[in-house]
């Protein structure tokens, strides 16, 4: 396989402030990483503005972390030009290494740190993922019950804090619900005395609709009748309702007005 040429910032050894910030040695090499890192995460943005972030530069991005260990083989390969994943010569080297397991480029990249025995012969350490550019480790499985137990008594709180403010707000519901209640009965209470005094306008208003009813009649029969309407066309037979009205408006009685027909005034005698 052929050896991937490594970016600027990776040639001439181990860079001393980018690539591990950790403790160095007295022969100039970092101290190995810790094993439980998952507090911490690594990320360059300089260099993912200036590299693409694929499956042939990912491990080199990811030797700038201090979850690299520089006494691993991949390191070896390096030093010779040779790409730090090739699997050819890893196959034929022991000791620490990392290996790159599942790849989703641009957005994810699982990197696992094995000890190799021998060719077929090798032991799981610790996994790193790059997630979007950035390095995280991966909690081991003796920390799972630790983690799960954490996230119980957080996601417990959650729900305690959610049934709390649900619990506020149906209070505060009922009390909206109660107070527009008292309103209303309010409201009908107030609007009982107006219908009444309604009432009493409306009888009012139709005591003076007949006054001008009786006004209004009197007026007519002073005034010359009305022409005889149109004699119907021949031919045309009138309906029942219209014999109905005309014998109506001829027995009608005339009515006096209680007020205007009703004579000179009478003057009282002292």
């Amino acid at each position: 396989m052929a050896a991937t040429p490594l970016p600027p910032a990776m040639q001439g050894g181990p860079p001393q402030e980018v690539g591990n910030p950790g403790v160095v040695a007295s022969d100039g090499m970092p101290q190995p990483p810790g094993t439980d890192m998952t507090g911490i995460c690594f990320r360059d943005q300089l260099w993912l503005n200036t590299y693409p972030l694929d499956r042939n530069l990912v491990f080199d991005y990811f030797a700038l972390s201090p979850f690299y260990d520089w006494s691993c083989n991949n390191e070896q390969l390096r030093s010779r030009s040779i790409h730090p994943l090739d699997l050819s010569h890893l196959s034929k080297m022991t000791g620490t290494e990392y290996a790159l397991s599942e790849v989703m480029e641009p957005h994810l990249f699982v990197i696992r740190k094995q000890k190799r025995d021998g060719p077929e012969k090798i032991t799981p350490m610790l996994t790193y993922y790059i997630l979007d550019g950035s390095i995280y480790q991966a909690p081991q499985l003796a920390s799972l019950p630790e983690l799960l137990g954490r996230w119980h008594i957080s996601l417990k709180f959650t729900f305690l804090l959610q049934g709390r403010a649900l619990y506020h707000i149906s209070k505060a519901f009922n009390t909206a619900a109660s107070k527009l209640e008292k309103i209303g009965y309010a409201d009908a209470e107030n609007e009982e005395p107006n219908s009444e005094s309604i009432n009493g306008k409306e009888a009012i208003d139709l005591k003076e609709l007949k006054r001008v009813d009786h006004i209004l009649a009197t007026l007519q029969r002073k005034l010359p009748p009305a022409p005889p309407p149109p004699p119907f066309p021949e031919g045309y037979a009138p309906s029942e309702m219209e014999k109905d009205l005309e014998k109506r408006a001829s027995e009608q009685p005339t009515s006096v007005d209680p007020i205007i027909d009703q004579g000179p005034a009478k003057r009282t005698k002292f």
